[in-house]
């Protein structure tokens, strides 16, 4: 059987979903989304022309039949903000998805949980397939649950910090605990990191900076791909179970003994 994703109406193959800011060049931008193989491209709203969608670089080189544009409200300060931004691009877009993003503080970027809660349930009562970026908290996830959230977006460090999985306690428990695809968002600063999230039964990761900036960034998009396929793989095919003891491989071992 294929093994897919499924959010709101779609359905995904690929479990990397990929940002758009910070690269060199829109050319640069557009090979590494292709080499990553993602069918999940996040790309905040201040960044693209909102009066003429078709005189975007980005916008007019993505297929839209194979691929998901995910906007998002990085920028919003509060629900009100967000709600509103979202209704924008659900006209400008023409999808109901939206990654919804308040974080009010411009030094660390954290999310609002408060805000960010207030804005599922108005936005979820819309209609809107709603991808909430949040702090790494299980029961904020419960909450987003009942609110009406479709994934749920918890990040493994501050974003843009390429630190990895600093919250991994928690976003295991938020594995364990939800009923919605977890998404693991913000930290993520090698494949080896994107690889050890899907591992522990994350859904799939969201990376932008670790490969925008990297020395190159195709290069690394293609890293990344394979890192999510061979994580998703050791999940399915369960990992062997961790043992503070030595166990030999073999019964032969200890033969010299004998």
């Amino acid at each position: 059987m294929e093994d897919v994703l499924k959010i709101g109406p779609r359905s995904f193959t690929s479990r990397l979903f990929v940002g758009t800011g910070k690269f060199p060049s829109p050319e640069v931008m557009l090979q590494s989304v292709l080499a990553s193989g993602s069918e999940m491209i996040t790309v905040a709203m201040k960044r693209v022309n909102m009066m003429n969608e078709a005189t975007d670089v980005m916008l007019t080189h993505i297929n839209r039949d194979h691929v998901q544009l995910l906007p998002n409200t990085s920028g919003v300060r509060n629900a009100k903000e967000a709600v509103l931004a979202a209704e924008m691009s659900r006209e400008i877009f023409h999808t109901d998805f939206i990654k919804l993003e308040i974080h009010p503080d411009p030094k660390y970027l954290m999310p609002d949980p408060i805000e960010t809660l207030k804005a599922t349930e108005k936005l979820a009562s819309e209609g809107f397939i709603v991808l909430p970026y949040i702090q790494a908290d299980p029961v904020l996830c419960k909450l987003l649950e009942e609110a009406g959230a479709s994934a749920v977006m918890p990040l493994g460090a501050p974003i843009g910090t390429n630190r990895g999985l600093v919250t991994k306690d928690l976003l295991e428990i938020i594995i364990e605990q939800s009923t919605l695809p977890v998404i693991i968002d913000a930290g993520l600063g090698a494949p080896s990191h994107a690889s050890q999230a899907l591992e522990m039964g994350a859904d799939a990761v969201l990376v932008n900076t670790a490969i925008a900036v990297a020395g190159n960034p195709v290069e690394m998009a293609e890293a990344f791909k394979l890192a999510v396929i061979a994580g998703r793989k050791a999940f399915l095919a369960k990992l062997g179970s961790v043992s503070r003891m030595a166990n030999a491989s073999s019964p032969l071992t200890a033969f010299l003994d004998q």
